[in-house]
């Protein structure tokens, strides 16, 4: 595995701590600690439904902290469970020995296969821990639900028990698992061979004897990682639910997990992003998350199939309500093409942008924003992003996104007056008034532009007031014009090329009445897939 660069994260460990890197050690005055990066969601106002992703760091003890592996079963009945667990074994083994070399109990939990290690020093090690004095009720049932998740909706349809095979490869699985003497039901019978198991470890499937381990060991922090993350890691007995419910400072690590889930079932997106939602909805209702990254350094785990674009969308406006139809359109059009993530203005303090720092993942960004200053530091975190030369895209107020209209912000905050002429090549100078419909068209040049595929403006109609956007840089191309009666036609949709070369896509639309509008969405998906150079969901030239 590749350490993170010396700029990005700093190690600072004492001398018996420095061959351990890369996971960041610091010291403290009784001894090292391990920083983590936690991620979490706070709703933005109360019933809102939106949200803030929000990090925040936290340091803890190894001596207080474990490791749960969740039923890393050597095989699975979906055969694609099989091969995503075989993916995620090389990289989990490796947080696993980090962990451990660095304090951490770590704790083998493969349910239902304990009888296999009857003799193992790791399984006797549990039953030689004795019994808390006090268990939590229920600690050896299944759990369903915490009374924090009565707040939202469970995100998938996992119904279906979440197999996600080809039917014919799937029968021909069950018929190999048979042959092996394996029932193709439940053909697990131990842990994966690839995820090491030390005498000093603990082996157990049972809620009792792992919280009696926990409390004997005095064990606070605990990281819950392995499958599936909407059934097992949730559910069992040492499961998500249990641990925060009961007073653990749990967390998932979030890129050693994967799901139950049939992108045939609803919301008909893809595996991974199945798997997004239900990681959203454990950030919500249940705890933080982290990375294995924290402990080994490099990026984040990613399958090797999960091709999707990291998209953030930047809302902070209020007149057209994007931070409602944004999040529907993405919902709706975008779960298997993105790995979407959204930001929200602070309702308290509109100069203020909570979560932005994910704006250092993002391979894309769509833009919803109208005259908002920031703090210099994350003014910085966009100019980066644009000097990266990544796309960008924007919709309707982005083009006076960063920009007062006479006024000069203080030092505690900042602006920016040109990013509409310098990044999006438009030339905002204000709107016409409200009333007159909008009519498209699309100049000569704009008609074969792949972003129109499958855009039928004849049935796009312009709800919003025509904003006043002519001239044009050079190097934008005009793809849709639009004109009322009385007045000159007006640039509606255009591409930019800016000097820092990103790839620029811009609209003037973004009306709440014109999402409904089908065109709409073809329109807004095509130019996000342009932007990020991936291929365009099937559609035929209008």
């Amino acid at each position: 595995m590749k350490s993170p660069q010396p700029n990005r994260r700093q190690f600072l460990a004492t001398t018996a701590a420095a061959s351990l890197a890369p996971a960041l050690v610091t010291a403290s005055p009784k001894r090292n600690t391990v920083r983590f990066t936690l991620r979490e969601r706070k709703e933005t106002a109360k019933d809102t439904g939106m949200f803030h992703t929000l990090r925040r760091q936290e340091h803890w003890d190894p001596a207080e902290s474990a490791i749960v592996v969740c039923d890393m079963w050597d095989l699975h009945h979906c055969l694609n469970a099989t091969r995503r667990g075989g993916e995620l074994a090389p990289r989990m083994n490796e947080v696993i020995k980090a962990a451990r070399k660095l304090g951490f109990t770590i704790i083998h939990a493969p349910s239902s296969c304990v009888k296999a290690y009857e003799n193992h020093p790791a399984r006797k090690h549990v039953l030689d821990t004795p019994k808390a004095k006090t268990l939590p009720k229920d600690i050896d049932l299944w759990c369903k639900q915490i009374p924090s998740e009565e707040a939202g909706k469970y995100p998938i349809d996992q119904s279906d028990g979440g197999e996600d095979d080809d039917p014919v490869e799937h029968q021909k699985w069950a018929e190999e698992l048979k042959a092996r003497g394996r029932n193709p039901r439940a053909p697990w019978k131990k842990q994966m061979d690839g995820l090491e198991i030390h005498d000093a470890d603990y082996i157990s499937d049972s809620g009792s004897e792992i919280w009696s381990v926990m409390e004997h060991r005095k064990i606070r922090n605990v990281i819950l990682l392995g499958v599936h993350t909407n059934m097992c890691v949730l559910g069992r007995p040492f499961g998500l639910r249990q641990m925060a419910r009961n007073g653990k400072n749990v967390v998932l690590m979030r890129d050693m997990t994967d799901t139950m889930y049939n992108p045939k079932r609803a919301p008909f997106v893809s595996h991974f992003t199945g798997t997004d939602l239900i990681v959203e909805h454990i950030e919500k209702y249940v705890c933080p998350t982290i990375t294995s990254d924290a402990l080994i350094g490099g990026q984040p785990f990613r399958f090797k199939h999960d091709k999707r674009p990291n998209l953030l969308i930047i809302m902070a406006e209020r007149e057209y309500k994007t931070n409602q139809t944004l999040p529907k359109f993405a919902a709706e059009h975008l779960g298997h093409l993105f790995s979407v993530n959204t930001i929200h203005a602070n309702v308290n303090e509109r100069n203020d942008l909570p979560g932005l720092e994910a704006i250092k993942e993002a391979d894309v960004v769509l833009l919803s924003v109208r005259r908002r200053l920031l703090a210099p530091e994350k003014m910085k975190l966009l100019r980066e992003y644009v000097a990266a030369g990544k796309p960008i895209v924007g919709v309707r107020t982005s083009s006076h996104a960063f920009a007062l209209r006479k006024d000069k912000p203080g030092p505690e905050l900042a602006d920016w007056p040109e990013f509409d002429r310098d990044i999006f090549g438009g030339n905002y100078t204000g709107h016409h008034g409200h009333g007159p419909k909008v009519t498209l068209t699309s100049p000569a040049v704009g008609r074969v532009h792949p972003i129109l595929m499958g855009v039928d403006l004849s049935k796009l109609k312009g709800t919003g007031s025509l904003y006043k956007t002519t001239p044009l840089a050079k190097g934008a191309t005009e793809l849709i014009r639009g004109s009322i009666k009385d007045a000159k036609p007006e640039a509606i949709a255009w591409t930019h090329k800016p000097k820092s070369g990103n790839r620029v896509f811009y609209t003037s639309l973004g009306h709440i009445d014109e999402f409904p509008q089908p065109p709409m969405n073809v329109l807004l998906k095509n130019a996000l897939c342009w932007a990020a150079k991936i291929p365009f969901p099937q559609a035929k030239r209008k």
